[in-house]
């Protein structure tokens, strides 16, 4: 049996006795000894006084032969551990510890990446050449292995990088986080917290730690995963088949399959590749040993022998040592934070504190300590290191120690919050407490106050200290009964979790009141000085403040006991004492005067005969008639729920009347507070319309809409001529809507009025100077009611429905598109179209082409008649090749509209255009067809008035120059030569007969005589109900 060395610690030397005792150890070394004393010792079924001698110095406990028959424990043999017994354990699990890689015999691993993520292939980086060879030799190994596979090319494709081991071998891990990390969906399995893995383990004596070798590529994954894992390096691509370290998702996935793995084993936690196994012996050690092993052997994972601690007082797991005692810091984490030099600037002050910071649990109240050290780390403090902060940062170093120990957490023992509170932080202590009355810390927490609850009263700190006690140490209180210990006393009447709570308290108060009352708690005073290690204030080292006493608190309570429902004795009561009420029941009873009966009498005489008398209670059928002064309660009653008017009438002609009792529940209802600021809003007043402006863009409304899609946008509408403009707006601030205004106003100028909400872009003085300067008065509509500025609010809706049926091009591209087919439309109200009344004048648009005048004309003379020719034809055609350009040729095909083939003197074929062609000079052929005679024949007259024929058209015509005059599609001769052409001769036309043709646009030179109009002259049809005189004019 062992005890720990700081027992001592925890006796006072005035609990022994100075009694001569001499000891002396193996070596004949005399043991200086401090006292004996007899103490109160619990063990199991057993409790009384014992004798217990305490010597000086640190040494392991000795548990004396008189104590065993007391606890009633038998010395049976020596119960050593060989190193037989663990290596036997390592042979009959030889498999495990073979030192080969593993491979897990269950599901392969499967990632789930984001499709809408490309799959990203980078190029693999250079690897130094001092470090080849080692890289060479790890990617060999891991291929023997099996983790990778040699492939030509891959969809992924990760470089890698190549830490150094201490050891001076290199690590393959690929930087994944540029590639699939980026497409991973994490993994729902969350890291598990340090501390409940330590506190999980139970008071254990001895342990053993298990290291998983290579633990991920364990981890079999599918052909997709391995495909994604693939990596590429200066050998080319691997695919990884296992799971490979430096994918995000890694820790949660093979966490949750060792916690799966080993679930159900007391005393095994997990944590990655490392497996903490504690125990009360060495034989229960080896049994849970042999559980694990064989669940690995089961599941194909394979332990690092080297690695592994068998059967051993002490071990250091998650940078903790953990021995039967509890949790110790690390003698490496304890000499580098005593050793640290003192910080020079918040760089290294951050640093020193973010290594303190990882023991925080064991540090009772480092947050008041080090609230100096804090302060610096703010921005708004310039670095001034002083005495303050040196005595700070000694005495946080200090807090540390090797003697700092934390009990594992039990389920069986009893729990002590202890909380406590300075002006400056707030900290807390949970504790077990022992059979014999001590309490041995779990944790500790503390932090430093914020600004603000650093101004909180000292009875709000002390609550304040409680509720963050709670909040941090909830896994271990929830759902269990605890002590909560304060040294404010004032803080019992108000949170204490077996009283009610008080009618009267703060806001905040109330808040944590609630909180609280989740949590089955005992809170219990304990003055200040007996608070011990939670009491932070008495034990800081720093120079004394005076804490601010507690204000007296005065609680005064005031109960407002609801008034009884009103009942048929009190209703008889206040009938016998009402005058009206009392006269009318004595004449039920004693028979009716005659008349006339007064005015407050006249209700119950026209209804004498349906009234009845009951118990003192005067009723008209059933309901019971309401004495004056019991109306406003029965009212009251009645108006529970707030039912409104014609409900509680209707609820109160089913029990209870009295004369004008509906005027009476009206008047009720209409002065009831509540009913009123519930009631809906009063009808829609008749909307008021706009003037309507006179000239266009007077008068425009503006309105933002949005976010629509994401976009927002800025409606402004003219209200004469109902022209749109809608702009997307990045922004919704005043500078971005007068941006949008000033070109709009330097496109249509400067309205007299701008009609607006009442949004803050709008109602900014910046807003307001802007239009001033301008000139333009600035209308604003009333607050919450959109309808004021219908115009604006109406186009709104309509960009909003043409937008969404819009699935066309960008957001521009639907706007530009809207707003066009608005401006050409004609709006209902004004029968019009917005551009007409804006600009004067319709939009062209493409609906236009639709009307058969929409093409222009060309003005006659504006360009010359196509030419054309015919086979046979004498041309020059253009020369490409020699010397001469022209060269005679004869046409002898036509290849399309402007194009022929043409024959040469010495029989070569040549393809030309119409403007690689000319007329041959002296070539009197007729047979080249001029333009004017592929006019349309001249309109048929109606009048039976052939036209005049001119005398110079009247001879015959040549049998071999004769055309038909009902076709009128003989070819011409070609125009005659120009003043600008007089080396060319002119042929002599040939003779036709005359022919009605249109005049038609044609060279200048094609003269012809003056001729009368073919156009046919009609009589007006609105003229044919009248007689139309000759009339003569004088030209």
């Amino acid at each position: 049996m062992e005890h720990h060395q700081k027992t001592g610690t925890r006796v006072s030397k005035r609990q022994l006795d100075s009694h001569r005792v001499h000891l002396r150890d193996y070596q004949g070394n005399d043991i200086p000894v401090v006292g004996v004393g007899r103490f109160r010792i619990a063990f199991k079924d057993f409790s009384g006084l014992l004798r217990l001698v305490v010597v000086e110095g640190q040494r392991p406990s000795l548990l004396g032969l008189d104590w065993f028959d007391a606890l009633g424990l038998e010395v049976t043999g020596i119960n050593c551990i060989s190193n037989a017994e663990t290596e036997g354990l390592v042979k009959d699990f030889a498999e495990v510890f073979d030192g080969t890689l593993g491979q897990y015999t269950g599901t392969p691993i499967s990632f789930s990446l984001d499709p809408q993520v490309a799959p990203i292939k980078l190029k693999p980086r250079r690897v130094p050449f001092a470090l080849k060879a080692k890289v060479d030799e790890q990617l060999d190994k891991l291929i023997a292995q099996g983790v990778l596979e040699p492939v030509d090319h891959a969809k992924w494709e990760t470089p890698i990088v190549t830490p150094v081991k201490p050891d001076g071998s290199v690590r393959i891990c690929a930087d994944y986080k540029c590639t699939i990390n980026k497409a991973l969906q994490q993994h729902a399995y969350p890291v598990p917290v340090v501390q409940h893995l330590l506190h999980s383990l139970g008071e254990g004596k001895v342990f053993a730690k298990l290291d998983l070798a290579q633990a991920y590529q364990q981890l079999p994954v599918d052909d997709a995963t391995a495909e994604a894992q693939t990596i590429v390096t200066h050998r080319g691509a691997f695919r990884c088949r296992r799971l490979q370290f430096g994918v995000s998702v890694a820790p949660g996935i093979f966490q949750s399959l060792m916690e799966r793995l080993l679930q159900g084993l007391p005393g095994v936690v997990p944590y990655f590749d490392d497996v903490l196994v504690s125990a009360d012996s060495h034989q229960q050690l080896f049994e849970r040993l042999r559980a694990v092993l064989t669940r690995f052997q089961e599941a194909g994972l394979k332990v690092k022998r080297e690695k592994c601690q068998i059967a051993v007082p002490q071990v250091e797991f998650l940078g903790y040592l953990i021995d039967a005692s509890g949790l110790h810091p690390t003698t490496s984490k304890i000499r580098a934070i005593q050793q640290a030099p003192t910080p020079k600037n918040k760089t290294e002050l951050q640093a020193f504190l973010g290594l303190l910071n990882f023991y925080n649990m064991f540090l009772p109240h480092k947050a008041t300590v080090a609230e100096p050290l804090h302060r610096l780390l703010s921005t708004k403090t310039p670095w001034a290191w002083g005495h303050r902060e040196t005595a700070a940062f000694n005495a946080v170093k200090a807090l540390l120690s090797s003697d700092s120990v934390l009990v594992q957490y039990s389920e069986s023992r009893p729990l002590v919050l202890a909380c406590d509170a300075s002006p400056f932080g707030i900290g807390a202590v949970l504790s077990h407490r022992f059979p014999d009355g001590r309490e041995a810390p779990l944790a500790y927490f503390s932090r430093t106050l914020s600004p603000t609850e650093r101004n909180y009263s000292q009875l709000d700190k002390e609550a304040l200290a409680l509720v963050a006690g709670v909040k941090r140490f909830h896994e271990y209180l929830y759902g269990r009964t605890f002590d909560l210990i304060t040294d404010h006393k004032p803080l019992l009447g108000l949170l204490a979790g077996d009283r009610p709570t008080p009618p009267v308290l703060s806001p905040r108060m109330l808040r944590w009141t609630v909180f609280l009352a989740a949590y089955h708690y005992r809170l219990i005073h304990r003055p200040g000085k007996s608070m011990g290690h939670a009491d932070a204030l008495s034990r800081c080292p720093l120079p004394a403040f005076v804490e601010d006493p507690a204000p007296a608190s005065s609680l005064l309570l005031i109960e407002d006991l609801p008034a009884a429902p009103v009942s048929a004795a009190t209703v008889a009561s206040a009938s016998a004492q009402d005058r009206t009420i009392s006269r009318v029941l004595n004449w039920v009873w004693r028979g009716w005067p005659q008349g006339p009966f007064a005015s407050e009498f006249q209700p119950f005489a026209t209804r004498q005969h349906e009234l009845s008398a009951h118990r003192g209670c005067l009723l008209w059928g059933d309901r019971v008639v309401i004495p004056q002064g019991l109306r406003q309660r029965v009212l009251e009653a009645l108006h529970v729920g707030h039912p409104g008017i014609v409900k509680m009438k209707a609820l109160a002609r089913c029990y209870v009347w009295w004369p004008n009792m509906d005027d009476a529940i009206t008047a009720w209802v209409s002065a009831c507070q509540a009913c009123q600021e519930s009631r809906p809003a009063p009808p829609a007043a008749k909307g008021h319309t706009w003037e309507t402006p006179k000239t266009p863009w007077s008068r425009v409304h503006i309105d933002l809409a949005g976010p629509f899609h994401g976009r927002t946008f800025m409606v402004v509408v003219d209200a004469y001529s109902k022209w749109l403009e809608v702009a997307l707006m990045p922004s919704t601030t005043t500078e971005a809507v007068i941006r949008v205004l000033r070109g709009l106003f330097a496109t249509h100028g400067c309205p007299d009025v701008l009609v607006s909400d009442n949004g803050p872009q709008f109602t900014s003085g910046t807003f307001e100077r802007y239009l001033l300067g301008l000139g333009i008065r600035h209308a604003l509509t009333a607050p919450f009611h959109p309808s004021s500025n219908g115009q604006a609010e109406r186009m709104v809706r309509s960009t909003k429905e043409a937008l969404a049926r819009l699935d066309r091009g960008d957001w521009h591209e639907r706007v530009a598109e809207y707003l066009f087919a608005q401006h050409i439309t004609p709006h209902a109200a004004t029968g019009r179209s917005p551009a007409e009344l804006l600009m004067g004048r319709r939009l062209r648009s493409p609906l236009d082409r639709l009307h058969p005048g929409f093409a222009v004309a060309e003005p006659p003379g504006c360009a010359n008649a196509p030419r054309s020719f015919v086979p046979g034809n004498q041309v020059f055609a253009r020369n490409y090749v020699g010397d001469i350009p022209w060269v005679p040729a004869t046409v002898v095909g036509v290849t399309g509209p402007r194009s022929y083939q043409v024959a040469l003197e010495d029989g070569r074929l040549w393809r030309r255009h119409i403007d690689q062609l000319r007329r041959r000079v002296g070539d009197l052929d007729t047979t080249e067809v001029p333009p004017t005679a592929l006019a349309a024949p001249e309109e048929t007259r109606t009048d039976g008035e052939a036209p005049p024929t001119p005398p110079s058209q009247t001879a015959s015509v040549e049998p071999n120059q004769a055309v038909s005059e009902q076709t009128q599609t003989t070819p011409l001769a070609e125009a005659p030569p120009t003043a600008a052409d007089p080396g060319e001769l002119v042929p002599t036309p040939p003779r036709v007969a005359p022919q009605p043709q249109r005049e038609l646009c044609g060279p200048p030179d094609l003269a012809t005589s003056p001729r009368r109009s073919g156009r046919v002259s009609k009589r007006p049809t609105y003229l044919k109900d009248y007689v139309v005189g000759q009339v003569s004019l004088l030209v």
